[in-house]
């Protein structure tokens, strides 16, 4: 690391872009089982906030490795980096004034924990995506489970490699017994509730 750079303060408080925006700013982080629905629901919670006139932004697994961390594996040094880079990217839309909602596996408790504290106490919400691997399983929907079983992905989590499941998330979604809309209606009472939204 550099020892040649100095923070450098911005002109605009994170404070003067809540009021402009008229609400918080916070990530909601959803993590889960691969196919356990977190960026289905992520991207239709997305677009209820942003017909109410939210800022908001979804940051997702996939995408996210297709350009910031396209030069990360899945091992786990790989998977720790990949939160702690998504964490910082996280926080610099809180401090922007926006709601950042974040659709990562993010296997390992102590990673999320590492985000949890780079932002404020009430500027991080954990969305437990509760899928039974079972579940996950059957709906598929990229055939990673099948490669997985058929051991053409290494460390594939659930199967291969862990998912320390959040011990007290601020919210779990049940995705395997409710739908992606019944999920949305739920967090969003959620942040009604605690006065976020």
């Amino acid at each position: 690391m550099s020892t040649n750079i100095l923070w450098h303060e911005a002109s605009i408080l994170k404070q003067e872009r809540r009021e402009q925006n008229s609400h918080s700013s916070f990530i909601l982080w959803f993590t889960g089982l691969s196919a356990s629905g977190k960026s289905s629901i992520a991207n239709a919670f997305a677009r209820k906030l942003f017909e109410d006139n939210k800022q908001v932004f979804v940051l997702d697994g996939d995408n996210i490795r297709h350009g910031l961390n396209n030069d990360l594996g899945f091992d786990e040094v790989s998977r720790k980096e990949n939160i702690r880079r998504i964490g910082e990217v996280s926080k610099l839309f809180v401090e922007s004034g926006q709601i950042v909602l974040t659709a990562f596996i993010s296997p390992y408790r102590e990673d999320r924990q590492v985000v949890r504290a780079l932002v404020e106490d009430d500027e991080f919400i954990e969305v437990y995506v509760k899928a039974s691997v079972d579940a996950c399983e059957k709906r598929d929907p990229k055939g990673l489970y099948k490669k997985a079983r058929n051991n053409e992905i290494p460390n594939f989590t659930g199967i291969s490699a862990p998912y320390e499941e959040p011990l007290h998330p601020e919210i779990v979604l049940d995705s395997e017994h409710n739908s992606i809309e019944q999920c949305v209606q739920q967090l969003h009472a959620f942040l009604i509730e605690k006065g976020l939204i």
